[in-house]
């Protein structure tokens, strides 16, 4: 039975500045980055959209303008609000300057914009009480941490902790039903500065909703990638591409080119005498000629130009010319360009 969704609200936090994919985040916000043919928080609202919810808040920063352009661009009929966080000490703190758009719903769902769950979601929403999804993890001090029981019910959480409790990650997807107890919880954190790792902390937060009696539930999910880190990108790129890119994008030819699925390819692009894929998200109007591309991300507009490349994200605009040689070898010859 589907829960009536009318009074929830998605917060959507996506105001860091991605520090871990420069250069790429000097100028691209990192939920704009491509895996598998489209930006990571468009597949975070379609997400959201296939089980009902219908009312997002984005709390934007570093190069907000551009995301808040983007997803006015591609989601125009949406209801939706952007709140700038100034400050940026936490997700806690995030949740906290976006209150206003939120304190009235009935529970919230608050998915972090840089991470992408691979798995059913309406488990979240069908859950009787608050909870989050868990995935294990082989270096749990990398993230926050989830202690809970038989039951599933959790008795702990702790971000990044130097000695984990456990080794369930907690993976970016939370469903609160008490948001005035989040909110109270989030104030009295603020009010005494209470800060882990220099920030303050969602876990934080909903540890001190447990000390009060509040029951979370643990969800296991299949897949979850946190696409902070660029072989965290790259993999993410293969396992979407191979899960949804069977479509008429990768169906159109392009001149003495061997195209290798699961590939996406964008609008307009100028493509020849290559080889490309597989695992390879090609961003619109792009041109590729004389080059061998697999396992990568390229950008809008960018040119690419005799060259092999593999395990690479090029950005929007970039432009790599390799070395092009027209070569008359004779017998027994041997060359190296290495």
């Amino acid at each position: 039975m589907r829960l009536n969704l009318s009074s929830m609200k998605a917060v959507i936090p996506i105001a860091g500045a991605g520090t871990s994919l420069r250069p790429h985040t000097f100028t691209q916000p990192k939920p704009l980055i491509p895996v598998a043919g489209k930006p990571i928080i468009f597949f975070i609202i379609d997400q959201l959209l296939s089980v009902g919810v219908n009312h997002f808040v984005f709390i934007i920063g570093h190069l907000g303008d551009k995301l808040q352009m983007e997803i006015e661009r591609a989601y125009p009929n949406l209801t939706k609000s952007f709140i700038l966080q100034i400050d940026r000490t936490g997700i806690a703190h995030a949740i906290w300057t976006a209150k206003a758009e939120f304190q009235d719903a009935d529970q919230i769902l608050i998915a972090l914009g840089d991470t992408i769950i691979d798995d059913n979601i309406q488990k979240f929403i069908d859950t009787e009480h608050s909870c989050f999804g868990v995935k294990k993890v082989q270096d749990p001090r990398e993230f926050g941490i989830a202690e809970f029981n038989d039951a599933g019910f959790v008795i702990r959480v702790i971000e990044k902790p130097k000695i984990p409790i456990s080794n369930m990650a907690l993976v970016g997807l939370y469903k609160i039903k008490e948001v005035p107890a989040l909110l109270s919880a989030i104030e009295y954190n603020i009010e005494n500065n209470l800060k882990t790792h220099g920030e303050f902390q969602l876990t934080d937060a909903i540890m001190r909703m447990i000390e009060k009696k509040i029951k979370f539930e643990a969800i296991t999910v299949k897949n979850w990638f946190d696409c902070g880190k660029r072989e965290i990108l790259l993999e993410t790129n293969e396992t979407l591409l191979k899960k949804y890119a069977v479509n008429n994008k990768t169906q159109r030819t392009f001149p003495n080119t061997i195209i290798i699925p699961p590939v996406s390819i964008g609008e307009n692009c100028n493509i020849k005498n290559s080889i490309i894929g597989p695992y390879v998200t090609i961003g619109n109007q792009a041109i590729i000629e004389k080059s061998i591309v697999s396992d990568s991300i390229i950008g809008d507009f960018s040119t690419i130009k005799s060259i092999i490349l593999k395990r690479s994200i090029v950005g929007n605009d970039a432009s790599i010319k390799g070395l092009s040689q027209s070569l008359n070898i004779g017998d027994n010859t041997e060359i190296d360009f290495s």
